[in-house]
């Protein structure tokens, strides 16, 4: 790997240890202000929107400027966020905000490696850059249920500051005042991102012209034969996994009785499989094999589903082990996949800003029906439940749809075949 890679792989590392924190200190200073229950869910959907609404515009954007400078602006706008959460605005909106850090963010981190690297090393890549992702979900989760615990929350509102009052009184709110300093160490990361050398691709001066462009790109990828196998399956796994964050801290809660600070170490839990599953399958997939691993699609549902009959968590620690492994087997391949038809049509940023469309979308609106569901009285159980018949329903339809594809080209392979046959007959 070129040394670059490793300046990338540590801002990551820290941005996304502060957005996972971030997410638990949100969750508890809701329900600390006696927040309704739907709130808490709807983070989960705030935390899209803004990838759903920019989409058309942050490909662009990523592709017209130095990846890593993009990257550095993202993580400010992120701080932002933070700064608003803390100094008066509603927290839903506040996350909103960081949420359209992360969306300007995302397309730079993955666009960069099809710049930096072979198409021959993108799964190996993907493959460590998943499994640091995912390791800093598990320490991510389990910073924010610590730093949100009494023990620690405690030492950290002992601190003051000589004349000056913050206005920061309670254990999330001194969460997230630590968190802006991770997303400060980012940023400096980002800065020391080397360039590429790639040429810049401008953006127009009329920004409504990339509207166009960025549904011909999404159209181009929903009609290249494995790019819409690899979009469908990847928008799906992200808008369940996006989801099912939120929801084992509500499983926690009614199945076992967990606060906030006991349930993040189940989501972290959860990323320790899949941390393992992305790296594993970095060592043992190739890219032309990524479609293989759609039935574990499948068997992901179905242990969503058994998830309902545990109430004991030695039970249910190897088992979401297991949850989170198959599924960083799934996405690890089908996400390199994607990346390699995405940047042969359309370029690197843009085909990123296509699949976080995607992928957010169904985050958003599972999200949203979610909260909707809590609002009216859904429980937890009902919502794994209805979660994994998804998983594997939808899992079950893309896999057939990539047999009817195959199909369908080996008949038309077979009849180039017999005309070629024929004309050399004649």
């Amino acid at each position: 790997m070129k040394r670059g890679f490793y300046t990338i792989m540590a801002a990551q590392f820290f941005s996304s240890l502060a957005d996972n924190a971030l997410f638990v200190a949100a969750v508890e200073l809701l329900k600390t202000s006696g927040a309704p229950k739907w709130q808490p869910a709807a983070l989960v959907p705030m935390f899209a929107l803004f990838y759903v609404i920019l989409a058309p515009f942050v490909g662009a954007y990523a592709d017209a400027r130095p990846k890593g400078n993009v990257m550095f602006a993202s993580n400010a706008i992120k701080v932002i966020g933070c700064l608003m959460m803390l100094f008066g605005s509603h927290p839903l909106l506040a996350y909103a905000i960081v949420g359209l850090g992360a969306a300007a963010y995302s397309p730079a981190k993955y666009g960069i490696l099809t710049e930096l690297l072979p198409a021959s090393q993108l799964v190996k890549a993907n493959g460590w850059i998943e499994g640091l992702t995912i390791a800093s979900i598990i320490l991510g989760v389990l910073l924010g249920g610590q730093l949100v615990g009494r023990a620690v929350s405690g030492h950290l509102l002992a601190w003051d500051l000589p004349f000056i009052s913050t206005g920061i009184d309670t254990a999330p709110e001194a969460a997230i005042s630590l968190l802006i300093v991770l997303y400060a160490i980012a940023a400096w990361f980002n800065l020391r991102i080397p360039d590429t050398g790639v040429e810049m691709r401008p953006m127009p001066r009329n920004k409504f012209e990339l509207l166009p462009d960025f549904w011909s790109c999404n159209s181009a990828l929903w009609r290249d034969k494995l790019g819409q196998i690899s979009l469908a399956t990847t928008t799906l796994f992200w808008g369940v996994s996006g989801n099912l964050r939120y929801i084992v801290l509500a499983w926690s809660a009614a199945a076992l009785g967990y606060s906030t600070t006991q349930a993040s170490s189940l989501v972290g839990v959860v990323a320790i499989g899949t941390a393992a599953g992305a790296i594993l399958a970095s060592m043992r997939m190739r890219l032309e094999h990524a479609t293989k691993v759609m039935p574990l699609g499948i068997a992901m549902g179905v242990l969503v589903i058994l998830m309902n009959f545990i109430d004991n968590v030695w039970v249910a620690a190897p088992f979401l082990i297991l949850l989170g492994g198959l599924g960083g087997f799934l996405v690890v391949p089908m996400n390199a996949l994607l990346q390699h038809r995405g940047h042969n049509l359309m370029g690197a940023g843009r085909s990123i800003a296509v699949q976080n469309f995607n992928e957010q979308a169904c985050i958003l609106s599972l999200g949203a029906g979610y909260s909707l569901s809590t609002g009216m009285g859904l429980s937890a159980f009902g919502a794994i439940t209805g979660f994994g018949i998804v998983v594997a329903g939808f899992m079950w339809l893309i896999q057939r749809w990539h047999h009817s594809n195959t199909i369908h080209h080996k008949v038309q392979l077979d009849h180039l075949i017999s005309i070629a046959r024929s004309d050399k007959t004649h």
